[in-house]
């Protein structure tokens, strides 16, 4: 079920923080599966973010839930392609949080098509990105710095 209670706004300096906790989590780590080689690097994370909100050809928002940061979404360029992607912090996950800030994010960006990308086993990811229109269209493998492995992914993409 979808949470009417998601909103999207800018990112703050205060949210920055919150989401360096909520990335430390191994198990949100494992599921996401490319992730940073060290998630409790916090100079190297601060770093990435300070680049992510000075690049104007990056939009990110994030998500509030009941009020609170429960995690962000972007778009950017990545293989030569628009891509979405998002970070939900594991104590707001299975409320429909993801979904909701998908859809309302989609308004803002217009681009299509548009892709994603979901590890093959996250399970839930594939179906936010289904349930908001993106359809699987090829697969790829790579790296995945929280595995240890190769890991096999789908790329998803919205007309």
């Amino acid at each position: 079920m979808i949470n009417t209670s998601v909103k999207l706004r800018d990112v703050t300096e205060e949210d920055i923080p919150i989401f360096f906790e909520q990335q430390l989590d191994p198990t949100a780590n494992y599921i996401a599966a490319f992730t940073a080689k060290d998630p409790s690097d916090k100079d190297t994370f601060m770093d990435h973010w300070t680049k992510i909100i000075a690049d104007e050809t990056i939009t990110i928002k994030t998500i509030i839930f009941n009020g609170k940061v429960s995690g962000h979404i972007s778009n950017f360029e990545q293989f030569g392609e628009p891509e979405v992607s998002y970070w939900i912090g594991k104590e707001y996950w299975g409320q429909g949080i993801a979904t909701k800030a998908l859809s309302e994010f989609l308004n803002y960006i217009k681009i299509r098509p548009l892709f994603a990308r979901a590890a093959k086993d996250n399970i839930s990811s594939i179906r936010v990105l289904e349930k908001c229109g993106f359809r699987i269209t090829s697969e790829d493998k790579g790296f995945s710095n929280a595995r240890g492995i190769d890991v096999e992914e789908f790329i998803l993409k919205l007309e």
